[in-house]
């Protein structure tokens, strides 16, 4: 059956309805469909704001010239908004003046950062062209370049998402925690329509960033000393950087070995009693997400390849229904 290019819809969008001559990669994209909301599409912006990727781009590089922990800042929060009402933006807005929190002041996302690289971003897309790139296309794209920018692969993101008008900081405790177990874990990806494979692939960002002490604390300092699971010598180093009367609230560790760059070395280090979390941690304790734990130890091309699918599937979270002017408050009702 020869493919079908594309179709406009009633506002003249065009998205792929197939794509059996595209790149693997592109056809990945081609069939995805978000969750909520209009299809994303691969060309949306090509005549309404055709530099839409490259001022995200130039505003992602531009702060990672001078910090580079902002790459696992970037991705974290696209992971946030997501998995809390869709890739909605909605985690980019500021609570209100009624005291109403919303999700940035959650507890799992308080330290939550890099807001600034966004707004950046936002800023630099209403002087080319005003309301049309949405927040939450901004922080998809932003997460994007993120991992490509740190040493990672690079993927093609569909665009149309809309920015969410509700935030509240309650709805963060459907988030997955540090400590989460894997049956924790595996429930929250699948009510999310992500799988086991996605769990583990995804997992896979925390070869970026660094945790606090609070995020491992109860793996270091257990009558037995440790968690068993872990290597002797990597508790101890974490017990050194984290001792029991710690008051320093800036402390922790770095996610893995390498942890401004994105690579692999995440699942090496989990299979050597060096993973850091318990939900990291928890991967080990099945066998099939062993096993994929063990594909992408070995060959981080195989990571890299899973990742920006899943990265996709994902992405396609969507909701929303603004494209907001500011990323950190609601367009006025008319």
């Amino acid at each position: 059956m020869a493919p079908a290019a594309a179709e406009s819809s009633s506002d003249g969008r065009r998205w792929w309805l197939w794509g059996c001559a595209l790149p693997p990669l592109l056809l990945a994209v081609a069939m995805l469909l978000p969750r909520g909301g209009e299809a994303l599409s691969l060309d949306l912006y090509e005549e309404r704001c055709p530099e839409a990727e490259a001022a995200v781009t130039v505003a992602v590089r531009q702060a990672l010239a001078k910090d580079r922990t902002v790459a696992a800042g970037l991705l974290r929060m696209h992971f946030h908004d997501c998995f809390v009402r869709g890739c909605d933006g909605s985690v980019l807005l500021d609570s209100t003046e009624k005291n109403v929190p919303a999700e940035k002041d959650g507890p799992p996302n308080v330290s939550l950062h890099a807001f600034y690289v966004i707004d950046n971003a936002k800023q630099a897309l209403e002087a080319l062209c005003p309301g049309v790139v949405s927040c939450a296309d901004i922080l998809a794209l932003a997460a994007r370049d993120a991992v490509a920018l740190s040493g990672g692969p690079s993927w093609v993101v569909p665009v149309g998402r809309r920015d969410g008008r509700v935030s509240l900081a309650n709805e963060t405790s459907t988030l997955p925690g540090p400590g989460a177990s894997f049956e924790q874990l595996k429930q929250a990806f699948h009510a999310r329509g992500l799988s086991t494979k996605d769990l583990v692939v995804l997992s896979g960002a925390h070869t970026l960033g660094f945790a606090h002490c609070s995020s491992f604390q109860n793996r270091i300092h257990q009558q037995l000393l440790h968690d068993p699971a872990l290597s002797p010598s990597f508790a101890a180093a974490l017990r050194r950087a984290c001792p029991a009367n710690n008051t320093d609230r800036g402390a922790g560790s770095a996610m893995d070995a390498t942890s401004a760059t994105f690579d692999n070395t995440y699942y090496r280090m989990l299979q050597v009693g060096r993973g850091l979390l318990s939900s990291d941690e928890a991967l080990l304790t099945h066998p099939k997400t062993r096993a994929f734990v063990a594909l992408f130890a070995a060959s981080q091309e195989a990571f890299f390849r899973a990742f920006a699918k899943s990265m996709l599937r994902m992405a396609a979270l969507n909701g929303g229904d603004e494209v907001r002017a500011n990323c950190r408050r609601v367009n006025n009702k008319p």
